[in-house]
């Protein structure tokens, strides 16, 4: 009643502000997340333990699966709705606290400096190392802002499957420092009073000084570049399924699509942070020249690139159907694949990883001949028995005519598995 009320103005306006919890509201969506997983739980577990079944159908083992089927997938779409406006939501938070992370960057920068000046002075390298970061500082803030709706700042490293993009975080993590180092020798050179100290600034700038630095940033920009281009071609020549997330999570940078962690991923984001945190301290130590990434270090960090890169080739591939069966229950005698019979369909890549939920699930298909089959959710308690991502079992529908058929699976991700012939008798 009081949702009711909310809903035409009434006096339960307030109820709907940022402590609402009815889930029916753009406050209250994280709960409305939470309550439709929790309902879809219980009753993809009470389905397995053969509970809440209509006498109806329960008397037809493949009429109470397609019922069940049916309810869970009604069930999964409302979670996934729910989850798609708990990740909009999320986003469109997320620029405030994207900015405020970047101000406590600049008050953490300030304290280091005001205490490692005690005993030295204040000098004009602090002044112009606090000067850049409120520069930069500044720039994110107001790209967080026009972004809002997108993450704000990490707008450009969530990529197109709504994850955080390991190539683009790295690659953004070495502009934003060189950045910073440049307008640290600007900073100086503005300040400057003499003319030797201002040709040491700008001798500090030239090439032989950081070419190091300068070769780490071209690479990690040019495999962000890549990795995208790369990842696109293989998701349209249907080498890779991607399967587009809720919400980006900062454990997108060391994991892959299914949330397992990720050697390639992991070492190169350790090893570019290694690297970078090297360059700072140079950068800290020799404020007047660009920071001399040693070429050691540098061919570290170019061998770790190559590294994420060849893990960007190899991950992933087509999904394939190397055998069909018919589906035999204990006492069944041996026969031939009927209409109306259950098939076994064994391959492998039938579940593309990230796609695990439900709602996901629930958008396999089967075609067998001209007939599209979509694949029916069994649930076990814990999870589904059907669908696997090496097993599918599916009917033979009577629309099919005997004779020769091709089976072809259409995954989650919209990819297509090779056809594979069966014979369909009367």
């Amino acid at each position: 009643m009081a949702v009711q009320e909310a809903r035409r103005g009434g006096p339960d306006m307030g109820a709907h502000e940022g402590g609402c919890t009815c889930g029916d509201c753009p406050h209250g969506v994280r709960e409305g997340h939470r309550r439709a997983v929790a309902a879809f739980l219980l009753k993809r577990d009470e389905f397995a333990a053969g509970q809440g079944v209509p006498a109806a159908v329960a008397h037809s083992a493949s009429a109470s699966r397609q019922w069940v089927s049916e309810e869970l997938t009604q069930a999964a779409e409302v979670v996934a709705e729910r989850g798609r406006a708990e990740g909009a939501a999320w986003l469109v938070r997320l620029w405030r606290r994207t900015a405020g992370m970047v101000w406590a960057g600049v008050v953490l920068l300030l304290l280091g400096q005001a205490l490692t000046a005690i005993g030295t002075g204040w000098t004009t390298a602090r002044t112009a190392g606090l000067l850049a970061a409120l520069v930069v500082a500044g720039a994110l803030t107001a790209a967080s802002w026009f972004h809002r709706a997108r993450g704000g700042a990490l707008a450009p490293v969530i990529g197109e499957d709504n994850r955080l993009s390991t190539s683009r975080a790295v690659a953004a993590c070495w502009v934003l420092f060189l950045a910073f180092a440049v307008l640290v020798l600007v900073g100086r050179l503005a300040a400057a009073s003499g003319n030797r100290e201002r040709d040491a600034l700008i001798d500090g700038m030239e090439l032989a000084r950081g070419a190091g630095v300068v070769t780490v940033l071209a690479v990690v920009c040019g495999i962000a570049v890549l990795v995208r281009r790369v990842v696109g071609l293989r998701v349209l020549g249907q080498r890779l399924q991607k399967v587009r997330a809720y919400r980006p999570r900062a454990a997108d940078l060391l994991t892959d699509d299914s949330g397992r962690g990720s050697f390639a991923d992991i070492q190169y984001v350790v090893i570019s942070g290694v690297a970078l945190v090297f360059a700072a301290v140079r950068l800290a130590r020799r404020p007047d020249q660009l920071p001399d990434l040693p070429w050691g270090l540098a061919v570290v960090v170019l061998v770790s690139a190559a590294t994420y890169l060849a893990g960007k080739y190899a991950e992933g591939g087509r999904p394939v159907i190397l055998s069909v069966v018919r589906a035999r229950e204990a006492g069944d005698l041996d026969a031939p694949i009927r209409t109306g019979d259950d098939i076994e369909i064994r391959g492998a890549g039938f579940v593309p990883v990230g796609a695990q939920g439900a709602d996901r699930l629930s958008r396999m298909v089967v075609r067998v001949g001209p007939v599209n089959v979509h694949v029916p959710l069994v649930p076990v308690t814990g999870g589904f028995d059907n669908p696997t991502d090496t097993l599918l079992t599916v009917p033979v529908p009577a629309e099919v005519e005997p004779g020769r058929v091709e089976v072809q699976v259409v995954t989650a991700a919209g990819a297509e598995t090779n056809r594979y012939t069966i014979d369909v008798t009367d």
